[in-house]
This record gives structure tokens, sequence and C-alpha cells, in this order.
């Protein structure tokens, strides 16, 4: 066994979308578990746009890397160790190991994984991106047959999940995303009913324009992933009642433009329609992640559910593939291979 780890680090605060600076890769001597512990080496990393938002020193839902500390993330692994019971030698596992190439967890905080299923799946379909998706489509998305979802991101694990939830709840389903490419994958891997290219134009009214053709009877759910001219676009689309689940607002994460003279128009939009905006945080509802798993990892078996994963190799690639990622690089589920 390895008597060394490697981990990429926060070098220092991003300004703007990150660059590679802001990242320095060390080595460090492998840590040793205590009682209750297990240490696992780390085969596969999940990139996720929240990541973005740990690199600030703000006071957020969870807290920011510090300096010098290892980027936060979820794994999937082997035990190579453990002084816990119920954990073995070999077993694959899944749980917070950061960007590093090992890490030593508590017992409580990894959680085996299911032999029939891909193990990089418990990092996209079948973890946090698709809990986030069922959750917020089922508490505050509430889809009813006929109506109509619109979601941007749509070829990422969650918007791609959204919508294929949505869809089978009987909705018209309406994929934003970006290049020819992503709306082919949304429109034939994901089922999405129709598809609008964001790059194709270059304002929200432009935008608009597209969305209105392909949601002829309005827009009642409007998956928030986005922001930016995304948002813009939909706003006036919104029916009465409608419901805007907010998961992030990747337009804004590499900088704040400035949208108070919009916001009035905003708000009258939300008193006049009656619409419901609800900020979703996965971490407040992790009590219903084993009904998750329960209903959807057998649509997963039977093929019910498409996913798509990005697997980038070394993690040595991490910073350039996050950065990637955050500028619309991904096409799926984005993944390092350790």
């Amino acid at each position: 066994m390895t008597e060394q780890m490697t981990r990429i680090a926060l070098a220092r605060r991003p300004d703007g979308m990150p660059v590679p600076e802001d990242f320095s890769r060390e080595t460090a001597p492998l840590p040793r578990p205590a009682e209750g512990e297990v240490l696992v080496a780390t085969e596969y990393l999940s990139l996720d746009p929240y990541m973005r938002g740990r690199m600030q020193d703000v006071k957020s839902y969870a807290p920011s890397v510090d300096i010098g500390g290892t980027m936060t993330g979820q794994g999937v692994g082997r035990v190579l160790a453990s002084k816990a019971e119920g954990f073995a030698k070999g077993d694959r596992v899944t749980g917070m190991t950061g960007w590093a190439s090992h890490a030593v967890l508590p017992a409580g905080e990894l959680r085996k994984l299911d032999a029939d299923v891909s193990p990089t799946s418990a990092l996209g379909v079948l973890g946090m991106p698709g809990f986030t998706a069922w959750t917020g489509l089922k508490k505050y998305g509430r889809p009813e047959a006929g109506q109509t979802l619109v979601v941007g991101a749509a070829t990422g694990p969650v918007g791609s999940m959204v919508g294929q939830l949505a869809k089978l709840a009987g909705m018209r389903t309406v994929a934003v995303a970006g290049g020819a490419e992503k709306c082919a994958l949304a429109r034939d891997t994901f089922g999405f009913d129709a598809t609008v290219d964001h790059r194709a134009h270059d304002d929200a009214e432009g935008l608009r324009a597209a969305l209105a053709e392909a949601a002829p009877d309005g827009v009642d759910i409007y998956w928030e992933n986005v922001g930016g001219k995304l948002l813009e676009a939909v706003m006036p689309l919104m029916n009465t009642h409608g419901r805007i689940p907010l998961c992030g607002t990747i337009a804004w994460y590499g900088g704040f433009e400035d949208v108070a003279d919009r916001l009035p128009g905003f708000m009258r939009s939300m008193l006049v329609k009656r619409l419901q905006l609800t900020g979703l945080i996965i971490f407040d509802h992790w009590d219903a992640f084993p009904q998750f798993l329960e209903e959807v990892t057998p649509k997963v078996k039977a093929g019910e559910i498409a996913f798509l994963e990005d697997i980038a190799e070394g993690l040595e690639t991490a910073p350039q593939t996050f950065i990637s990622m955050l500028q619309g690089g991904n096409r799926g589920k984005q993944i390092v291979k350790i």
C-alpha cells in the first residue's frame, strides 16, 4: 500500500471565473483511520457547480474551503483499511472524499454501493444530482400532466433528470441547452419534446421568442439552473400559479451582472401571476434519500431513465475540467477518474 496521497487544494480565492492558478497539487503522508473510521482509496470524483461557491469566503449554507484546504467533493472508492463495524477492505463506498486520492472518513458518513449498478451512478443519476432533481420537482415543482416545464442546462445531471421525471409525469418538456449537439442529446437521449439553443440568441428577447414557440401554452414549471438571460426570457412566459424551483444560477458564478433595473418587473410578475419561487438546498432533504433510491434505482436499472457521464482521466486534470464544466464544456455528469 502506498504511503503517500495526492490532493488538490485551494491556493487562492478566485476573482470571477476560476483559473488553474487558484488550485495547487499537494502530496502528504497517507492518513490512518482511528476507531470508527475508514480509509478509502478514491476511484472517481464528482465535479459540481456548487463547488464554485465553496471557493468564496462568504456566508452560505455550507462552510467555505479554507486557503490550503482540500477542495470539497463527493467520491467513490474502495476501502483500504477499516476500524469501523460494517465496513471491510475491498468494499466500494461513496462519501465526501474531497479532491484527493485517499480520504479517512467516519463510518457514518459513508454509504456502501449497490453492486448491480455502475459505481459512478452514485455521483450522478443515483447521487446528489439525481436526488436534487427528484426532490425539487416533487416538492416544489409539483408536476401535472398536460402542463409545460422548461429547464436550462438540460443535458447536465440535474436538468436531464428533471426533464425525464417531468415527462414520466405527463408534462410537455422543453430543454434549453448550449449548441446543436447538446440540443440533440436533450431530444434523442433524454426525450425532451422541444429544445432551444441559447447560443443561437444574443439577448433575452430572441431567446424568449424561441421559448414561446417551444412552449405555446406558456410555462408552468421553470427549473432554475442558470439565471442570466434565460431567467429574463422565461419570466414573461410563466403561467398563473407557476412554480420555479431555484437550484442554481450558473450564469452568474463568474461574476454578478447588474440586474437591479429588471428586479421590479420580476417582482411584479411574481405578484400578479402568483408565482412560487423556492430555493432548493438538497442538504435540507437527506432524510428522503432512501425513498429516492427505492423509487429511482429500479427505473435506472430498467433503462427507463437515461444518464450521460463525461469522465476525465487523472486527479491532476480536475482544476481545468472544473473550469471547463462551469463554462458549459461538459455534456453530462462531470466525473474525474483518479
